[in-house]
């Protein structure tokens, strides 16, 4: 049995069958971040990205938005938890005959968007590689009262997404800007009862939730906006690196956050019992049962 056979789902399920954590472990493997025990009124956030050159970005693209990205994407999963990032270390795998200007560029994209979102990096490792690895750890907090959570999920929630879908093959999935203002925005003045960030598709990032939720899901194609050079809505939700929000809440929530007239959160579907899956309506309402598409390692 190799990876590709038990596949990165099943991967990730041997592995947290096999770690056992201590009580201070508020959540441990399955969410965007673990969540730790840290004071009476706030958790700590840990999570960590590795991008590899190849597989999350080309050696011909631009070192800063290479490092923008490899930064952006831990802050993305900070948000999705409702909470703010703080420190991060980078680690690097180099190939010895990279330039030194090109590392200079790379972290010139890291040290602005950290300036950015007020992260410190304080430290990281450095390694001969075969190709440019990148590893960001980041280190955030979450008051108690606003971490959303994958499994929180509840039957006639609105699932709602920010932005639009399918602009990382025209060049944002090096250059997104991570959703955190809009995030806080969110579970400072909503009841948001899960939520996650889209790097794997709309369609598998909504399956995690429904997973960790144990709920199904219907989605409207005709409601999910998608960006002006995307001509291919199955691609679009499956393809991955969008990093915008999903997020749901109750019908009630969902009402006012619909009045308030912020068009960067848009309404596309409804959470559902279990039995239901997860089902997509296109424009001649007709329903179908979809799989959970989207990118995997292997």
């Amino acid at each position: 049995m190799n990876l590709k056979n038990i596949g990165e789902s099943g991967l990730i399920k041997q592995i947290k069958k096999s770690v056992k954590t201590s009580s201070s472990v508020i959540k441990g493997i399955g969410d965007d971040c673990a969540v730790v025990a840290f004071s009476k009124t706030k958790y700590m956030l840990l999570t960590c990205d590795m991008l590899i050159e190849n597989v999350d970005f080309k050696i011909n693209d631009s070192p800063f938005w290479i490092g923008h990205k490899s930064l952006a994407c831990s802050i993305s999963d900070i948000a999705s938890m409702g909470g703010l990032p703080k420190y991060a270390l980078v680690s690097l795998g180099l190939p010895k005959d990279l330039s030194a200007t090109f590392l200079r560029q790379l972290y010139r994209g890291i040290n602005r968007l950290a300036g950015k979102f007020h992260i410190d990096i304080v430290g990281g490792d450095i390694s001969k590689a075969g190709r440019l690895t990148i590893d960001i750890s980041m280190v955030g907090f979450v008051e108690k009262i606003y971490l959303t959570l994958r499994s929180n999920a509840k039957v006639n929630d609105i699932i709602f997404i920010t932005g639009e879908l399918g602009a990382a093959p025209f060049g944002r999935h090096l250059t997104f800007m991570p959703r955190l203002k809009e995030a806080r925005y969110l579970v400072e003045n909503y009841k948001i009862n899960a939520m996650i960030d889209i790097s794997d598709g709309l369609l598998k990032d909504l399956s995690h939730i429904l997973e960790e939720s144990s709920r199904g899901a219907s989605i409207y194609q005709w409601l999910i906006p998608l960006y002006r050079k995307q001509d291919n809505f199955l691609k679009a939700i499956s393809r991955g690196e969008d990093f915008e929000l999903l997020f749901t809440s109750s019908a009630k929530e969902a009402g006012r956050l619909i009045a308030s007239g912020k068009r960067i959160y848009t309404a596309i579907g409804q959470i559902l019992p279990k039995d239901y899956g997860l089902r997509l309506i296109n424009g001649r309402f007709k329903e179908e049962k979809v799989e959970p598409l989207g990118f995997l390692h292997f």
